[in-house]
């Protein structure tokens, strides 16, 4: 095995010579065993001029696991077409299929797209159904846990996950349906429109897009209404006609689960508002907006430092740092820790604020006024008990923003 995932391309190099005709059968085979091993979410392809490079994004990061030679990149991008049932031959646009692992219940899907140096590859390791089955295994805040299971058991309403890509919003809904699927003792009628089904819930009717059938996810939604549902899951609020439908149920007796791309909870609220969502439509129909972010948890070998240069303009006196150690693979973090906010709407001033359009700083600053703990609040916990660091939390939380902005 290699010392490094830096290594990793050269030990299979070494193992099988790139001049032998198993080469991307072996390859390939052994790139998947790396990404489930090390727990990655990706595996990135990419052809350069003389070389194929890959990577596996590991707790939200790409990480460089070295280089193929550039005479074997077409073969091993079409042994993965191959396993996903994709056209060998048409290497001129855009694919996407999936393969079935044997043994396991997770899901792998390949996705390919032509580039100046050929086609490049990105392999999604889907979790497995026997992963995060449950709210209490997530890592979420208990005060964030024992709101959003109480806002769960409501009859009617719409629960939000939202955060940028890779930041277990799907994840945290698949455990919200079976916190449902379980609570209901199948008692009640759950749905779901997904695109992609990424998880098979038992006890949810999952269905999901088929664009060659014209069934997208606000057509997929109202046809789904009629099926006598009580709790409706759609994968993604993308566009207007889905958030109109999603919100429409939630006001007509349904509990709506959904997830949405937005940078805060209520910054989720505003982006519904530019949407054309009617502002009485948002303040009646949320109960609930849960944003979260994942940041990477720093290993046992980090280290504790004042250096004003390393804290990052944060408002901590001091933090610990990655160090990087054999049991990390030298990045200095292991695992991830979630900052969650949860923002809940009522018949208060924040609600009135929903009616009058006031923007995304206006809606936090009355949130954490009314007791919301912001996502700021939560990375700064994390940094004085040593969870994470301050470059960790700038990468995630980013520095346009700052922890006393947000009412911290």
């Amino acid at each position: 095995m290699p010392t490094s995932l830096q290594e990793f391309a050269r030990d299979i190099i070494s193992q099988t010579p790139t001049d032998d005709v198993d080469f991307a059968t072996h390859a390939v085979d052994r790139l998947l065993d790396q990404g489930r091993g090390t727990g990655a979410s990706d595996l990135h392809l990419q052809p350069s001029e003389h070389s194929l490079e890959i990577s596996f994004r590991i707790d939200g990061v790409l990480q460089s696991a070295g280089l193929f030679p550039g005479s074997v990149a077409q073969n091993v991008v079409a042994r993965l077409k191959v396993l996903a049932g994709l056209l060998t031959y048409r290497t001129d646009t855009p694919q996407e299929g999936r393969v079935r692992t044997e043994g396991t219940n997770a899901e792998l899907r390949v996705s390919t797209f032509p580039t100046l140096y050929g086609e490049r590859a990105v392999v999604r390791f889907f979790m497995s159904s026997e992963q995060y089955r449950s709210l209490d295994n997530l890592g979420l805040p208990e005060d964030v846990e024992v709101q959003l299971q109480y806002l769960l058991n409501e009859t009617s309403g719409a629960v939000l996950t939202t955060g940028p890509a890779g930041s277990g919003k799907t994840t945290t809904v698949y455990a919200c349906l079976r916190y449902l699927v379980d609570a209901s003792a199948a008692q009640r009628s759950i749905v779901s429109i997904e695109d992609p089904i990424e998880v098979a819930v038992p006890g949810v009717a999952q269905a999901q897009v088929n664009a060659n059938a014209d069934l997208d996810l606000a057509t997929g939604l109202r046809f789904l209404m009629r099926q006598d549902p009580e709790i409706i899951m759609v994968g993604e609020i993308r566009d207007r006609a889905t958030a109109e439908a999603a919100m429409q149920a939630s006001l007509t007796g349904h509990l709506l689960l959904s997830t949405f791309h937005a940078g805060s909870a209520a910054e989720a609220i505003s982006r519904l508002s530019d949407m054309g969502i009617e502002p009485y439509m948002l303040r009646s129909g949320l109960l609930g907006i849960l944003s979260q972010r994942l940041v990477r948890r720093l290993c046992e070998c980090a280290s504790e430092t004042d250096d004003p240069a390393l804290l990052l303009g944060l408002p901590v006196q001091s933090a610990h740092v990655p160090v990087g150690c054999e049991r990390c693979g030298q990045t200095g973090y292991s695992g991830r820790a979630v900052l969650a906010e949860m923002l809940t709407v009522q018949r208060n001033d924040l609600g009135r604020a929903i009616l009058s359009r006031s923007d995304a700083g206006a809606l936090e600053h009355l949130a954490t006024a009314s007791g919301m703990i912001s996502r700021w609040d939560r990375a700064m916990a994390a940094l004085e008990s040593g969870i994470t660091s301050p470059a960790e939390i700038r990468r995630v939380l980013g520095f346009q923003s700052s922890p006393t902005s947000t009412g911290s």
